[in-house]
């Protein structure tokens, strides 16, 4: 597996290189936002660590444009700080999980190996899902409500399959978080409640019936009856 790292404290940056390539991961090192972005968009990568806080571009920049450029590269996100916005920041914009630092060199591990298995997902023999007026081509990757095209992220794409696969179930904020983000958030739910507020606010905001609920103490519903 070929991870790129994006870090620019030069000993932090070694560290994880030299611990990652022992175990078993060819790893190249960028020390800046620009020069991460060239390598991220020049060659193929398994996997992306991306650090928040870069010269020249930021991680929030380096991923905005990745995603912008249909590159799908699994992110995991570093952060300095553990700010439930920096974090829904970081999941909208099209990251795959975050590590706060400071944090155990073997957690990151799990984590890349844990994103990576995830992301062989199992066709599905669905072409298309269509709830009253909300029609999601899952080939093409496009939403439609009443013929208007309707654009969302990679996760808000994923989070609104999900509800729609499971029509008329109510889901936790956990099996949400488990199922879209294989992440445990834990009592962390604001997570969740943001990525569903804004989903919401594209799929149903002018438009009539209501689709996606919210259940008070259990979760969220995507049904044509609330």
């Amino acid at each position: 597996m070929k991870l790129l790292l994006i870090e620019d404290e030069p000993k932090t940056g070694e560290y994880l290189r030299k611990g990652l390539t022992e175990a078993g991961y060819i790893v190249d090192l960028s020390s800046d936002g620009v020069d991460g972005l060239y390598q991220a968009t020049s060659a193929n990568y398994d996997l992306i660590i991306l650090d928040v806080m870069l010269p020249q571009l930021n991680g929030w920049q380096v991923l905005t444009t990745l995603r912008a450029s249909n590159i799908e590269t699994p992110v995991i996100m570093l952060t300095a700080r553990d700010q439930v916005e920096d974090r829904v920041k970081g999941l909208e914009l099209g990251a795959d999980d975050y590590i706060v630092k400071p944090f155990a060199f073997v957690e990151l591990v799990a984590r890349i190996k844990n994103t990576l298995r995830r992301k062989q997902p199992t066709p599905s023999k669905e072409l298309a899902l269509e709830v009253a007026n909300l029609h999601l081509d899952i080939l093409k990757r496009r939403v439609t409500r009443e013929g208007d095209s309707i654009t969302l992220t990679a996760k808000e794409f994923s989070l609104l399959e999900l509800l729609m696969r499971r029509q008329g179930e109510v889901l936790s904020r956990s099996e949400i978080a488990s199922i879209v983000w294989d992440m445990n958030f834990d009592s962390d739910t604001n997570v969740i409640d943001v990525a569903v507020k804004r989903l919401r606010g594209k799929v149903d905001k002018g438009y009539e019936p209501k689709l996606i609920h919210t259940i008070r103490g259990m979760g969220y519903m995507l049904d044509e009856q609330g």
